[in-house]
């Protein structure tokens, strides 16, 4: 409780009695701080606190029994039925995975599914009376506006901090190696074990999951959309995995010369040149040959492997594909069938 001077006339001369009038904390809260405080005291009830056993990763394998070292990270409840949203990283390779809640339950969770290419990954509970969050829409999500990351990081659970959206629509290289597209980039601090905390809006709704920091830079923090995230949600509780195409090729980026940018009236400047087929695969299998050079794909440009990852969708699996190659100076198109990757 705080006091201030009512009238500034009033002295302290004896002569006049000096009024205050007094203020209570929440009435001395600004606009900023009364965002936060409702968002996180909205959200903060979901936020789990993941806790791992994974496999010791020697040099000979921890084989069946193995030794297994402990892990930790965030997670939190996007559904009454106990599903629970939290990074790949944190639970993959693990023999055993509990869940220590607000209210002070804890629980062993189940693996429902995960995907290394976007570092996300369902598990579940099972018990009542959960508090759970709802999914924002990320495309909205302005640079400059407020968004608060909740999570344990060093294990200090339910930690929050506050920064603003500080770009959108940025790319992260995944821990499988496929890039993620449509990243949001935070200044939000996070640290070791907030991996899989809710990023929130002041509304306090999901927009993100806090997946990555660049260690020696501050400021610079990356969470996974939530329009990317609950499409993936959908497949691993019902399918328990996102299904990808797979040609089977190996090779590089290269330039290509103007010469034949021009004259091929091509829409990219460089292209993947195929150095190896893999035996048995869906591109030994079409007449795509060593030395080519992929451009396009279905009539959409291919300038680097990343756009070829990502045309290779789940639509992609068993059907006819057509690549545009570059096959000894002349421009062709070949069919091919993409397998789905495992």
């Amino acid at each position: 409780m705080l006091k201030f001077l009512e009238n500034q006339d009033d002295d302290f001369s004896g002569n006049s009695p000096v009024k205050f009038k007094s203020y209570s904390d929440d009435e001395l809260l600004d606009a900023y701080s009364q965002a936060v405080v409702a968002a996180s005291e909205k959200v903060s009830p979901a936020v789990v606190h993941v806790k791992v056993q994974k496999k010791r990763q020697t040099r000979r394998g921890s084989g069946p029994g193995g030794p297994v070292q402990p892990g930790a990270g965030s997670g939190f409840i996007f559904s009454p039925e106990g599903f629970i949203l939290t990074n790949n990283h944190v639970v993959s390779d693990t023999t055993r995975i509990d869940v220590d809640l607000p209210d002070g339950r804890s629980f062993q969770a189940e693996l429902i599914g995960n995907d290394a290419s976007t570092d996300l990954a369902v598990i579940r509970i099972y018990t009542d009376h959960l508090n759970y969050v709802t999914f924002g829409d990320s495309e909205k999500l302005k640079v400059g506006q407020l968004v608060i990351a909740i999570g344990n990081p060093y294990g200090f659970e339910y930690s929050v901090t506050t920064g603003v959206v500080s770009a959108v629509g940025r790319s992260l290289r995944s821990y499988s190696g496929r890039l993620i597209d449509n990243v949001i980039q935070t200044d939000a601090a996070l640290n070791p074990g907030n991996s899989g905390g809710p990023l929130i809006n002041s509304q306090g709704e999901v927009v993100g999951i806090n997946t990555a920091i660049i260690l020696p830079a501050q400021g610079i923090c990356f969470a996974i959309a939530s329009s990317t995230a609950r499409y993936v949600v959908s497949k691993l509780i019902t399918e328990g995995r996102v299904r990808r195409g797979y040609l089977g090729i190996g090779g590089q980026v290269i330039t290509l010369p103007l010469r034949m940018i021009n004259y091929f009236k091509l829409e990219v400047k460089s292209g993947i040149l195929v150095q190896q087929i893999e035996q048995n695969s869906p591109a030994h299998r079409s007449d795509l040959q060593n030395g080519d050079v992929i451009v396009g794909l279905n009539g959409q440009p291919v300038a680097n492997i990343n756009d070829l990852h990502r045309m290779l969708d789940e639509n992609s699996i068993g059907k006819k594909n057509f690549l545009e190659v570059l096959h000894r100076g002349l421009i062709q198109t070949v069919e091919v069938i993409p397998a789905e990757l495992k």
